[in-house]
């Protein structure tokens, strides 16, 4: 017997009606088969927040000013976000970090200083980053989950903060999809509809600007954020270090597509986490052949989505770890 076929059989062999735990059995697998053991475990969960400004906020494609990043960037440190109250609740790890915010922070015990700049360019004109900005990004990222990895976490998520990151995130989705920029584009932080057709005007205009781009990394250097960036280079140290990688709404699912594109087999140790708010997420989810945990209709981005979701993938590992089996609970099977 294989070892897929083992753990298949230890799903299976649970005092309940074959596949009645649903998804559950399908999240349980895919645990067992990464971590290469009938009996999984949940080590050290950990949540990174990315903040960084993006050059294309000042161009009007966000309901809220630039400054909003640096404020919520506080709103972090100071325990009073979404993701806070979330970590807190689940009892996950959590680091802020500041990839690229046009604002000096004060050092501080959940901050991580890794600065690639004040913002990135706006990619009407020119490309969001250097080529050294993003290798930069990729490298200060890695050491991050590195850390987190030597302190014993097998499973970390990732968020993100940053004004006129949606725009980002539509580009990125646009060029590794070839698909019209229109399909990508979403409301964001909220815009009304006038705040909308500006947006997708302006998208629509850096499309224009920069012409097909098929290089992942190419792709990232010109219509990334810091954050975005930080956060594919997050996830492609994750792989490398055989950790669960929790994936988030649409801006952290555009920073996955770009590892993905990169290294395909990262997709073997994803878990999506939601289907976010944003329009084009569903498609970008559905392109990569995922199914998302949760559809509550988020779109607070911060990497809520996997702190919620969190305790959904306790219950596939406990399932397994600690359920009956039909022989040891003594109850007839079919």
């Amino acid at each position: 017997m294989t070892f897929e076929e083992q753990i298949q059989q230890k799903i299976d062999l649970k005092t309940k009606p074959l596949g009645a735990l649903g998804y559950l059995e399908q999240l349980a697998f895919k645990i067992a088969k990464i971590q290469n053991t009938l009996t999984p475990q949940l080590k050290y969960p950990t949540q990174i927040v990315f903040a960084a400004d993006h050059g294309l906020a000042q161009d009007g494609v966000s309901a809220y000013p630039p400054e909003v990043t640096f404020q919520m960037v506080l709103n972090f440190l100071q325990g009073g976000a979404a993701i806070n109250v979330f970590c807190k609740q689940n009892n996950i790890a959590i680091k802020i970090v500041d990839a690229g915010v046009n604002f000096d922070f004060e050092d501080h015990p959940e901050l991580i200083k890794a600065k690639a700049g004040y913002g990135t360019k706006s990619a009407l004109r020119e490309k969001a980053m250097t080529k050294e900005q993003l290798d930069f990004c990729f490298a200060e990222s890695a050491k991050m989950v590195n850390l987190a990895f030597e302190k014993g976490s097998n499973i970390i998520g990732f968020g993100e903060m940053g004004i006129g990151n949606t725009s980002s995130a539509s580009l990125i989705m646009a060029s590794l999809l070839q698909k019209p920029i229109e399909e990508c584009i979403g409301r964001g932080t909220g815009m009304n509809n006038e705040q909308l057709q500006h947006k997708t005007n302006i998208l629509k205009q850096v499309m224009d600007f920069h012409g097909t781009i098929t290089d992942p990394l190419e792709i990232m250097q010109t219509f990334g954020g810091f954050e975005v960036a930080q956060m594919c280079g997050a996830m492609l140290q994750a792989h490398k270090n055989n950790m669960l990688i929790m994936v988030d709404g649409f801006i952290a699912t555009a920073a996955f597509a770009v590892a993905k594109a990169i290294e395909p087999t990262i997709i073997d140790r994803a878990i999506f986490c939601h289907v976010s708010d944003e329009s084009g997420h569903r498609a970008f989810l559905e392109s990569m052949n995922q199914k998302a945990l949760l559809d509550l209709n988020l779109r607070v981005g911060e990497g809520t989505g996997c702190a919620i979701a969190y305790p959904i993938i306790q219950s596939a590992v406990n399932f397994l770890n600690e359920m009956a089996s039909f022989e040891s609970a003594g109850v007839s099977n079919k």
